[in-house]
């Protein structure tokens, strides 16, 4: 490539080492909590919690329309401005700003915000699907924001969005948006069998509805501290025999026994010489492998081209 593809590669796919933002990850992570709980609280359940979910847009990440009532209202992370930006639908505004603060400062703008607009909205102020959660309005631990390392992670999740719905085009069967999730904060892509899938044994609500029906999925996480780097993933729900053992490519992927899911380094990724066609290598072969031993009809549920 040239120096000047290098560059424009190189921005399209930015570095996101976890030592050098996991503090604004863990922080940001429980702002995006407090906006998806609004969501999910206001929203009709959609199969599969699809209602929990933010989506990726031209400035950040927003709720898409929230109703209330007879009115509606947006929430939208922009990470070109640094700013949080609730709109309504009678043209009202409230900003809040992303910049180094406690989750505790946060909570209180944002339900002020909310209120102020004529949106008293109570929700459960404690985070989800991390450990050692602590309540947002207690929480002084959590306080950091770079905003170039922000605008970093949107980057990188306008590239990855982009594969996945590419991805997700190839597939006529059921599939769920490109969407992520605020509690694991990951996004994700998800395919259906179609077909029912067995009850897990001492499955909560969350799990039994997430996994009522076959999936082979897919994501993106930013990572967790202590636990892996930023990564794409991929499982198969239920996991079908021989699908930990299957080769899949790039070749960087790997089977994680603990997880039961594949996951291919982020870095392996964008330090590749065409880091799409890399992440779409990884999500077609991992879908093979799983929609192959579980017996998918592959030809009625993929786009013939």
């Amino acid at each position: 490539m040239t120096p000047e593809v290098e560059s424009a590669a190189e921005n399209a796919w930015p570095a996101l080492p976890l030592k050098e933002w996991e503090p604004t990850r863990a922080t940001l992570h429980m702002w995006v909590q407090m906006v998806g709980k609004v969501r999910i609280g206001l929203s009709p359940l959609i199969n599969h919690w699809w209602d929990a979910t933010l989506y990726v847009n031209n400035s950040g990440l927003t709720t898409s329309l929230i109703p209330y009532g007879q009115r509606a209202f947006e929430i939208q992370f922009d990470f070109l401005r640094h700013i949080l930006e609730i709109r309504t639908c009678d043209g009202d505004l409230r900003t809040i700003a992303l910049a180094p603060k406690s989750v505790a400062q946060f909570y209180q703008e944002f339900m002020g915000a909310l209120a102020s607009l004529g949106f008293p909205v109570k929700i459960w102020p404690m985070p989800v699907e991390i450990p050692n959660p602590i309540r947002f309005d207690q929480d002084r631990l959590h306080a950091s924001y770079d905003p170039e390392y922000a605008n970093r992670f949107w980057r990188a999740l306008v590239v990855v969005d982009s594969a996945f719905k590419e991805f997700r085009a190839r597939f006529i069967g059921k599939s769920s948006p490109v969407h992520l999730f605020f509690g694991s904060f990951d996004l994700a892509v998800t395919r259906f069998s179609g077909r029912r899938a067995p009850e897990r044994p001492g499955a909560d609500a969350v799990t039994r509805e997430a996994y009522s029906h076959e999936v082979i999925s897919a994501g993106f996480w930013p990572g967790n501290e202590g636990v892996i780097d930023a990564a794409f993933y991929a499982y198969a729900a239920p996991e079908p025999p021989g699908f930990a053992e299957a080769k899949l490519r790039p070749a960087a992927a790997f089977y994680n026994k603990q997880m039961s899911e594949f996951f291919l380094p982020y870095e392996d990724v964008r330090s590749s010489a065409d880091p799409r066609a890399a992440l779409l290598d990884f999500l077609q072969t991992s879908y093979e492998a799983g929609a192959t031993r579980a017996g998918w009809d592959r030809t009625s549920l993929e786009r013939q081209t």
